[in-house]
């Protein structure tokens, strides 16, 4: 099963763009087939195996579900290692996320759920930007530097979401 990609795992075909429905369905429909219980009674081996499968079918439907660990994996897949915690050599973006920060601070600072609001609607539609170029180019040859830059992006904006709904949380509470 290791040399399966996590794609032909869940029968579909290497793409950006899934059918999330389906990758779904079929990661139940596996999953029920491999889980742990179902090997109560078989051997030590039987039951260590039925455990790799398992957590390999887990860590293969988080990563495709997942847009930008998605992503990372076809670049892999290439032969292009994005690591997680990249840094960003962009200019362009590097003043984005400076603003974007500054706008979360002051967010933290009025806990206006408005504005909230307002910035989860920005970064939503930066990170569909991202995705629709990552989209367009990362089975380009020639564009592989720009998907990889567009990978750190979305794993930026990723983070930010995540502070985003935790400051969320907190003023909920």
């Amino acid at each position: 099963m290791s040399n399966t990609s996590y794609f032909d795992l869940f029968d579909l075909p290497p793409a950006f763009v899934i059918d999330l429905e389906k990758l779904a369905a079929n990661y139940r429909e596996r999953a029920r087939s491999v889980h742990p219980d179902r090997f109560v009674d078989a051997s030590e081996r039987e039951q260590r195996q039925a455990l790799e499968r398992s957590a390999n079918l887990n860590e293969s439907y988080r990563t495709l579900k997942s847009p930008t660990q998605r992503a990372r994996y076809l670049l892999a897949l290439r032969g292009h290692d994005v690591p997680l915690e990249a840094t960003v050599q962009d200019p362009e973006f590097l003043l984005q996320q400076m603003q974007w920060r500054e706008d979360l601070e002051d967010l933290q600072e009025s806990g206006e759920h408005a504005g909230i609001a307002s910035f989860k609607a920005q970064l939503k539609k930066a990170r569909q930007e991202l995705d629709d170029a990552f989209e367009q180019c990362w089975q380009d040859d020639s564009r592989l530097a720009e998907a990889e830059r567009l990978v750190r992006r979305m794993q930026f904006v990723d983070k930010l979401s995540q502070e985003v709904r935790q400051l969320e949380e907190r003023l909920d509470d």
